[in-house]
């Protein structure tokens, strides 16, 4: 008798006729889908139930009383301030570090100044030139040099009548042919040199009594403005380049690094903010913005601080509802809800620290 060989296709049904019967089997032990056994049923009774004194085994510590809750973030008093520069440029010098407290107006970050300091002193230079004219125009010349005028020209007038009389001898010679035509041709020229140069140095006499014109002292003290302006405008373009605390506060964070080329449209060089005061940023659901109010009492819990709440009183509740602030890292938040900022102003400081992540409570009405 001949036998047939098995073909793997039979195989595989077989295989599989026996995997669906144990299922079935496995089913029928367990009992009904819907019916819970008894080991499922006792570990779902096993609730987070929140321990005498406000305490969750799972969680910080859940104020007493009547609140409504959302997530808030801490921040500094009139929040963070991202200080950026006017100009871009390489950065020279960090003045500061994190956790440096700052005056208004101290000076934070250098960025390289060489061209505008030399502009600077280039505009110093032309300044201190256009005063000297200015001075020297407007206070006309001094009395040594009005009298070395006066002087000069008196000289000058009496060269003028020497080469005058000289030259009426020579024309008085040359009638009876003592002098030539050449000698007495010099003659003249002189005494009409020496005369123009006696005119020029008594105009020259007049003007210093006289002093200086109105016009002269006008265009003087308009160079000496102009100068004044471009030294100004040299040193506004220097002190652009050194950035200030716009207020005094706490330097939270440092962005930038010496050597680094800061553009004005990237990331801001530090972050300031005014740490004397701490507040709470909550977002509130907007079903529940019409049980809060201003002067409420708040609390803060956070992860880091489990046994410890932090009390508060709202003073700021925003005009305009929006998106969520904060988000958590639960996949099934909704991020779609429309919320209410709430502020609140917490009684203490420490240990909290901006951008920390807190649950604020509110109490309602």
């Amino acid at each position: 008798m001949s036998t047939r060989p098995i073909r793997p296709v039979h195989v595989g049904l077989v295989f599989g006729a026996l995997a669906l019967f144990g299922v079935i089997l496995r089913g029928v032990a367990d009992g009904p889908p819907n019916i819970a056994r008894a080991a499922d049923a006792e570990k779902a009774k096993r609730e987070a139930v929140p321990m005498a004194g406000g305490k969750d085994e799972h969680g910080p510590a859940i104020p007493l009383g009547n609140y409504v809750a959302g997530n808030g973030i801490v921040e500094p008093n009139g929040r963070e301030i991202r200080v950026a520069g006017a100009v871009p440029g390489r950065i020279a010098r960090i003045l500061v570090k994190e956790g440096d407290a700052v005056t208004a107006g101290a000076p934070l970050v250098e960025l390289e100044s060489v061209v505008e300091r030399a502009a600077l002193r280039a505009a110093d230079a032309e300044v201190q030139g256009a005063q000297a004219d200015y001075d020297r125009v407007s206070h006309g010349l001094r009395r040594e040099d009005v009298d070395a005028v006066i002087d000069e020209a008196s000289s000058s007038r009496a060269r003028a009548d020497l080469s005058k009389s000289t030259l009426q001898r020579l024309e008085a010679l040359a009638k009876a042919g003592g002098v030539s035509a050449d000698e007495l041709d010099r003659a003249r020229q002189t005494a009409a040199s020496e005369d123009g140069l006696a005119r020029a140095a008594d105009a020259r006499r007049r003007a210093a009594l006289a002093g200086s014109r109105a016009e002269d002292v006008l265009a003087a003290k308009a160079r000496l403005e102009l100068s004044k302006a471009r030294r100004e405008q040299s040193q506004a373009q220097l002190d652009r380049l050194t950035v200030v605390a716009p207020q005094a506060g706490e330097i939270l964070q440092v962005k930038g690094r010496a050597g680094e080329y800061y553009n004005v449209q990237g990331e801001p060089l530090l972050v300031l903010g005014d740490t004397s005061v701490l507040r709470v940023r909550v977002d509130i659901d907007e079903r529940d913005i019409g049980r809060v109010a201003i002067g409420a009492d708040a609390v803060a819990t956070t992860d880091a601080f489990r046994d410890r709440v932090f009390k508060g009183k709202v003073v700021e509740m925003a005009r305009r509802m929006g998106r969520k602030n904060v988000r958590t890292d639960d996949p099934n938040e909704r991020i779609d809800t429309k919320i209410l900022e709430v502020v609140f102003e917490l009684e203490e400081t420490k240990p909290l620290v901006p951008g920390e992540r807190v649950t604020g409570y509110l109490s309602i009405k």
